[in-house]
């Protein structure tokens, strides 16, 4: 009973009707990725805490490296988070918080030993604009404290979800090129933001508009600059001056370099010191009635923990940053991975993705109970971080423990950092995040459309902001991308016969008819003689998957160079007007006549489609292929034979198969394709358990032929037979028309168009799938 209704439901789907071909089901997909799920779930903990996987290892030798690279990068870190949150429209101690939080929760959970976590310049910025969205919005009721914490949480929680549900791989969608765009647009639009205040007239424009307004209301306010740009001015040509000074000593001094480069770090910390005294002896007499300083300093700077407890996040202010919220999170995950994944190539180890997104994800929602603000990876500390020797995420302990010093011991100090030395502390920083013109150039040497959208994020984000900054980065990698897989190319081959050298061996390539004869960058010498193959045979290689966007067009390139290379296989000079095709390109009127060029032309036998670069084919795929074959076979009047090579995935195979390609009914046609035999690595328990491939003993015993209509192999011997007792075919007999390379399927097809060179063969309505198809549209894929 059961078996009957089994039968009566293949009928129903027309699974009766399928060849029995043997092809990988999804059985065999989930018995190859079967796994135990309780195993699954520990290995997934785990992974979770990366620490435990080293943390039993620790020594002295890396406690020293992380000592030293821990206190350097606090050295950097202390001003420049307090700058960024300036940045930010934050209290400066808003910025420790960040830092000690970033620094010291990320390393438990991170796999890149080199990222520092810690405030940003474009997040600062990002920050900045939220809060004056929501104030613009909600007037007086959310503090910018509370909005920069309830930014932290709610990108804090989507980052550790996207991390905890393994979508990292997202990121990948973005492409380098759109991402040093952006990050560009965004230095050049902080660098703009700061001067107003590196000059002391930040109060005379507005820094929140786009960068190049930015730019020209400072200009035009260059004549009310005041006290502020002698401080501000000064600290950024000292922070450049020990640049360079310290890259000159350490190329002349290469002894000394690693002296050199802890005195470069280190110059954030001195030009702060430099700045303060100074601004504590000239500010320090010049109080006035009302409590003012003839310039901008930062004052009172809370000592300690100020904020600690439970954020205040309600349901108000998170409708309020809902819709602000995408570019926030996007610029966190990215700027991070971007970060991570560039110095794990750098310096030798893997970073896991979604396992970065956590820690990100973790840091700022801890973050929220100190009342900090969102935290991202930083691309200049984690260079130095890296350059001074850091051995493990350990290093970030001591870096918030320096942090956590500051805020307790060094507050008063705090009092007279002036605000303009913060500023040129941000316009050094942000500097590095610049793409140097050899990395443009690289873009454009590389791929001119990717330095294109280059140009076009850099662009956005500089004359609109930085929110359509990222948007344009990503829509253009998304554009590029989808553009790459609907509109690839594909090439008709040709036979080339080469030798190496002075030897006589020779063997055969097939490279593509069209070359550049003008192009001084070609791959192949565009001069070479290329060598049709047989008449009536053609030779097609597709430069992308096969896929539902792509399908038509490749297709459709292959069935109009078939009717412009090959002649019709009826003759229509007797055919009247009314029984030809509306859409025939033959004349309307008079008798038709083939012309000398079209009688030279071959009628088509056969198709090499070569799927080297093929790695997917879907349902519309094939049917695209069906119809295809069904086209070309009413133009030539006959059966046409389709020869596919480089098959690697069996499921490209069943998706073939499953479209009536492959196999074959004919036994004459059959017997013409010559079988290609392989040595075999030893006796097989049960042969019959590979149906279509033929084994042999040598020894003059055959293990198994399930081969139907074929009882011994044929007389091709493998050139490696005497390394072995076995041989079997090396692809599957019961689809003989996938071929394992180019060569053999050219050889057939070449046979197949030899053999039908009398008589065309008409497919059978058996082995026909579009004739089934075409008979009920329902039944078409």
């Amino acid at each position: 009973m059961a078996q009957r209704v089994k039968n009566i439901a293949k009928h129903i789907v027309g699974a009766d009707k399928d060849p029995d071909v043997a092809v990988v089901s999804t059985a065999d997909y989930l018995k190859e990725h079967r796994f135990n799920p309780v195993h699954a779930a520990v290995d997934y903990l785990k992974s979770l805490f990366p620490i435990i996987g080293w943390i039993g290892k620790y020594n002295f030798g890396w406690l020293s490296g992380d000592l030293i690279a821990g206190i350097t990068v606090g050295v950097i870190l202390i001003p420049q988070s307090m700058s960024y949150a300036k940045l930010a429209t934050l209290p400066p101690e808003y910025g420790l918080y960040s830092s000690f939080v970033g620094v010291f929760i990320y390393c438990f959970f991170a796999t890149s030993k080199d990222v520092s976590i810690g405030p940003v310049a474009v997040m600062s910025l990002e920050v900045a604009r939220l809060i004056a969205r929501v104030n613009k919005s909600h007037p007086n009721e959310f503090s910018a404290p509370v909005i920069a914490t309830a930014v932290s949480f709610i990108c804090g929680i989507t980052v550790l979800g996207i991390g905890l549900l393994r979508l990292g791989w997202l990121v990948e969608f973005i492409s380098a090129p759109a991402v040093a765009g952006f990050m560009t647009g965004s230095a050049i639009t902080i660098a703009a933001s700061q001067v107003p205040g590196l000059l002391g007239i930040a109060g005379r424009l507005n820094t929140r508009d786009p960068a190049y307004r930015v730019i020209i209301n400072t200009l035009k306010n260059l004549p009310h600059a005041t006290r502020d740009a002698a401080f501000g001015m000064f600290g950024l040509f000292t922070l450049y001056l020990i640049v360079i000074v310290t890259k000159v000593l350490s190329k002349r001094y290469p002894n000394r370099a690693r002296t050199f480069f802890f005195i470069g770090t280190a110059r954030n910390a001195f030009v702060i010191i430099i700045l303060t005294l100074g601004a504590y002896l000239y500010c320090h007499p010049r109080k006035d009635a009302k409590g003012n300083y003839p310039i901008a300093i930062l004052k009172t700077v809370p000592r300690g923990f100020q904020h600690v407890g439970r954020p205040k996040i309600n349901s108000n202010i998170l409708a309020a940053l809902a819709p602000e919220l995408p570019v926030a999170t996007i610029i966190m995950l990215l700027e991070h991975i971007a970060i991570a994944k560039s110095f794990g190539r750098l310096n030798g180890y893997k970073i896991n993705p979604n396992q970065e997104l956590i820690a990100i994800g973790v840091t700022n929602l801890i973050g929220t109970l100190f009342n900090a603000y969102p935290a991202t990876g930083s691309f200049s500390r984690t260079a130095v971080k890296a350059k001074s020797g850091v051995r493990t995420p350990i290093a970030g302990i001591f870096t918030g423990a320096m942090v956590v010093l500051a805020l307790y011991a060094l507050t008063d100090a705090f009092f007279w950092i002036p605000t303009a030395g913060l500023s040129a502390i941000i316009i050094a920083a942000v500097g590095d995040l610049i793409a140097s013109p050899r990395v443009v150039y690289n873009f454009w040497k590389v791929n001119p459309l990717e330095c294109l959208i280059w140009w076009a994020a850099v662009l956005v984000t500089v004359f609109s902001s930085i929110e359509n900054g990222i948007y344009t980065s990503i829509c253009a990698s998304a554009a590029l991308l989808i553009i790459r897989i609907a509109r690839p190319h594909g090439h008709f081959l040709g036979r080339v016969t080469i030798h190496q050298g002075d030897t006589n061996t020779s063997r055969e390539v097939f490279v593509p008819f069209c070359q550049n004869t003008t192009a001084s960058g070609n791959t192949i010498n565009p001069h070479i003689k290329i060598e049709a193959p047989a008449p009536g045979v053609i030779i097609y290689r597709p430069e992308e998957s096969v896929l539902y966007p792509n399908s038509s067009l490749l297709t459709g390139g292959l069935v109009d160079y078939v009717k412009t290379h090959t002649r019709r296989g009826k003759d229509m000079s007797g055919t009247s007007l009314a029984n030809r095709a509306w859409n025939d390109p033959l004349p309307r009127s008079g008798k038709y006549i083939l012309t000398e060029e079209e009688r030279a032309k071959p009628i088509l036998k056969s198709i090499v489609l070569d799927f080297t670069a093929v790695s997917n084919i879907d349902t519309t795929a094939v049917q695209a292929l069906i119809d295809t074959r069904g086209e070309i076979e009413r133009w030539a009047d006959r059966e046409v034979t389709f020869h596919f090579c480089h098959i690697l995935s069996p499921w490209i195979r069943r998706g073939l198969v499953a479209g009536g390609f492959g196999v074959v009914a004919d036994e004459r046609a059959r017997a013409r394709i010559p079988l290609e035999i392989a040595p075999i690595a030893g006796p097989l328990t049960h042969p019959e358990d590979y149906r279509g491939f033929i084994f042999k003993d040598l020894r003059g015993q055959n293990q198994n032929d399930v081969e139907h209509g074929r009882d011994t192999i044929q007389p091709v011997a493998s050139a490696a037979s005497s390394y072995s007792d076995f041989e079997g075919s090396l692809v599957n007999t019961l689809t003989p028309y996938f071929h394992f390379d180019i060569s053999s399927a050219v050889r057939a097809a070449e046979k197949d168009a030899a053999a039908g060179a009398d008589s065309p063969l008409h497919r059978t309505t058996s082995t026909s799938k579009s004739a089934a198809y075409e008979k009920d549209d329902e039944d078409r894929f």
